[in-house]
């Protein structure tokens, strides 16, 4: 199995977390809402293939440990929906119902540069989401394994930001 693209600190364990509304709402978008981990994996594995077939396995390999990265916050962050006694089915939990998952918001570039450029920006949304989230939810335990997961999405983008570049210098230099 491929190592996942992630920072070397230990994820905090899930003992005890109580999600209230507000939480669960956080915690599903995070998990599979329209920009969430879900969302990720799929939008890294597809791109993936289209760096293999581009023969940059360097870039191929980087995007698939991004993804089994996200595979790691997609079961976190279901276990902790289980634990709480929330069902962690592929949606976001709105206070009428669900947002099932849909994938409209996979982004299927076939260019280089313009994949990098989608991961990047996801990566960025996903902090953002990350960020808010953190100061929305009220049990500390969850604050520290969203933040936790944080702190991975900053590595990849700072990772994906390299493989742009290269991108780029290569572009330049023809």
């Amino acid at each position: 199995m491929k190592k996942p693209l992630s920072v070397d600190i230990p994820y905090p364990i899930i003992e005890d977390i109580e999600i209230n509304k507000n939480s669960v709402t956080r915690l599903s978008f995070l998990y599979a809402g329209k920009h969430g981990e879900l969302n990720a994996i799929l939008q890294y594995t597809y791109h993936y293939f289209y760096f293999q077939n581009l023969g940059d396995k360097e870039t191929a390999e980087t995007l698939m440990a991004i993804a089994f990265s996200e595979m790691q916050h997609l079961e976190i962050l279901g276990s902790a929906l289980l634990k709480a006694g929330i069902d962690p089915i592929y949606a976001g939990y709105l206070p009428f119902g669900c947002n099932f998952y849909k994938t409209d918001s996979v982004s299927y570039s076939k260019n280089a540069e313009k994949m990098l450029l989608d991961d990047i920006s996801g990566e960025l949304v996903a902090i953002d989401a990350y960020e808010k989230a953190i100061i929305a939810v009220d049990d500390e335990k969850i604050k520290a394994i969203l933040s936790r997961i944080k702190i991975d999405e900053e590595l990849h983008v700072r990772v994906l930001r390299e493989r742009l570049n290269f991108y780029v210098a290569e572009r330049t230099i023809v």
